[in-house]
């Protein structure tokens, strides 16, 4: 008699439906028990797949949500850095979910100190940035929202725009890549989705390693 293998199940409705629970201690006990074991599954085969491509060993972090003290998370993630310690002052991989759809990203957030030079790098090779963007691929100026621009949307002159503003203002963010609705076939399915996060981080690479050099 064959044994049938089970397919490793990616995220679900009931998942999605953790930022709908009311109360801080309630819906970290959400994430906590419903949607941080995968995220830790996932995060350790993407680091794996990721690391040779980047260069150097990648390290899983996974959001705590350790300062909040009344408001519950709106969303929750992993993240894929070089740094062992830390991610939030690096360049670094993340990919998550809020309550209506889940994000893979390389994100540059406000804590990276040297965004002056990676938006300068930036600008300096701007064809080249906007080349290894996809047109479906989408942009967030602020990981604590929702809101997202289509790369489609943007000219060579938004591009300068928006990195201009990533450079001159402090709390300005950058972030790029994908969103995927929540019955998208792909998020329920835990291996489909982990190629698809490692063929964004491994188009958006070249943007991770360039950053990596211009911030240091």
């Amino acid at each position: 008699m064959t044994t049938k293998t089970k397919t490793a199940t990616g995220f679900t409705t009931d998942d999605f439906a953790v930022f709908q629970i009311a109360g801080l201690n309630e819906r970290m006990n959400g994430i906590v028990e419903q949607i941080r074991p995968k995220l830790q599954r996932i995060g350790e085969q993407l680091a794996a797949e990721i690391s040779p491509s980047a260069g150097s060993e990648m390290y899983l972090h996974i959001a705590k949500h350790a300062r909040r003290t009344v408001n519950p998370p709106n969303d929750t993630w992993l993240a894929l850095c070089a740094n062992k310690r830390g991610y939030k002052a690096h360049p670094h991989f993340q990919l998550g979910l809020f309550d209506d759809h889940l994000f893979v990203w390389l994100a540059l957030i406000y804590e990276v100190p040297g965004k002056r030079n990676i938006a300068t790098a930036y600008l300096n090779e701007l064809d080249e940035l906007i080349s290894l963007v996809p047109n479906s691929y989408v942009v967030s100026l602020d990981h604590m929202k929702k809101d997202a621009i289509a790369a489609s949307e943007l000219a060579a002159g938004d591009w300068r725009n928006l990195l201009a503003r990533f450079r001159d203002v402090g709390k300005a963010e950058l972030l790029i890549g994908r969103h995927l609705a929540p019955n998208d076939p792909i998020v329920a399915d835990e291996q489909a989705l982990i190629r698809f996060a490692a063929e964004t981080y491994e188009q958006l690479m070249p943007l991770y390693k360039k950053a990596c050099l211009a911030y240091v």
